[in-house]
């Protein structure tokens, strides 16, 4: 009988034990419930946009299920993302063309054309502004695009620009892409679904007025290539960018007041309708004149500075440059010269360190002691 009344008791002490677990599953999601309530009213989220929210946040508040908890941590993602979105925060932009200017030559040697187009978008930018109109077709950022070589400068071109406009950059890589959900997003209703490379841009940027870079456009797989470029079109396109929609946030975004900026090493993988869009502006080859003023002016006091070494205990005779710029013969873009001239500091700064030298002069006859073998 002892026996019999010792398993009453705990099975008793089990119902109990269980009404608690849900009585404090309960309470736990009614707290979760309430912190995403309070950050969707709390931050600006369209009111369509957040109506939607609310109506399915309350319906799982009134499910009595253990499937809630995932339902509702999906919901609570989904909720996390459209409230950190910039539906309505702008950087304003800097129409000094003095500072563009300064902006555009600090990091770049030539480049004449990209520099004028740039200057001119921001004379008309600022005309606008002065005068207090508001034209849309005026105000709206060229869609550029650079095409040329490895290494010829295409993707610091865009960041320049940015810095020389004000604006914040995110890039976008296009190489080996292989669908356009990889752009638009993934709808909700498959369990690891998330936003597409936009929306995780505008989200890290934190403004809608951004520059995007979209780089190596023609880079992606063979087989999402028309399906990739029937979003870009959308991307692109003024009239449609306007409302463009992710399928995991399902809500129209506006893009018009994003500056596209695209690269690509040849036109040839572009669709037709893609390139009807950008405006091309082909990136040309440095000649090794050009490259040794780059790497007199921009490139061995960069890496000097990151190097650490003093600036005065190395020096370059003028002969020296045309055997660093062409080690291995004819390179169109920078990043051997680049290369080059890291290993050259690198070298230098090891037998500086080791005692061995207070300074050196770079002359055709001891050069190549320095230059880095490939």
């Amino acid at each position: 009988m002892g026996k019999a009344y010792t398993f009453c008791q705990l099975a008793k002490w089990e119902q109990g034990s269980d009404i608690l677990k849900s009585i404090m599953a309960a309470q736990n999601v009614i707290q979760q419930v309430a912190a995403i309530a309070q950050k969707l009213t709390s931050t600006p989220v369209p009111q369509e946009l957040r109506d939607r929210a609310k109506a399915r946040l309350e319906r799982l508040s009134r499910v009595d299920s253990s499937a809630v908890f995932d339902e509702l941590e999906h919901l609570g993602n989904y909720i996390d993302w459209i409230t950190t979105l910039p539906w309505d925060k702008h950087s304003g932009d800097i129409l000094d063309l003095e500072h563009a200017k300064a902006a555009l030559d600090k990091n770049h040697f030539g480049l004449g054309d990209i520099k004028d187009r740039v200057l001119e978008f921001i004379s008309v930018m600022k005309l606008n502004q002065q005068k207090g109109l508001e034209n849309k077709r005026l105000s709206r950022a060229p869609i550029l695009c650079f095409v040329g070589l490895v290494g010829t400068g295409k993707t610091t071109v865009a960041y320049s620009i940015a810095e020389a406009l004000g604006r914040k950059i995110a890039r976008v890589p296009f190489g080996g892409m292989g669908g356009p959900l990889d752009l638009r997003g993934q709808s909700r209703v498959h369990p690891e679904a998330e936003p597409g490379q936009i929306i995780k841009a505008l989200r890290k940027v934190g403004t809608k007025n951004p520059v995007i870079l979209l780089d190596e456009i023609d880079r992606v797989a063979e087989e999402g290539r028309s399906s990739i470029m029937g979003v870009l079109v959308e991307l692109l396109d003024p009239d449609q960018n306007s409302a463009f929609l992710d399928y995991y946030v399902d809500y129209p975004f506006n893009l018009s007041e994003v500056m596209f900026i695209a690269t690509a090493n040849n036109t040839t993988n572009i669709a037709t309708a893609v390139l009807d869009r950008l405006e091309v502006i082909h990136m040309p080859s440095y000649t090794d004149e050009e490259k040794i003023q780059v790497a007199k002016s921009y490139m061995l006091p960069r890496v000097l500075g990151e190097s650490g070494l003093p600036r005065e205990v190395l020096v370059f005779q003028d002969e020296v440059w045309p055997m660093i710029v062409r080690p291995l013969g004819y390179d169109a873009g920078m990043r051997t010269l680049e290369r080059t001239v890291e290993g050259v500091v690198r070298k230098i700064a090891r037998e500086y360190v080791e005692g061995k030298i207070r300074q050196v002069a770079l002359t055709p006859e001891n050069i190549k002691q320095y230059l880095p073998l490939y």
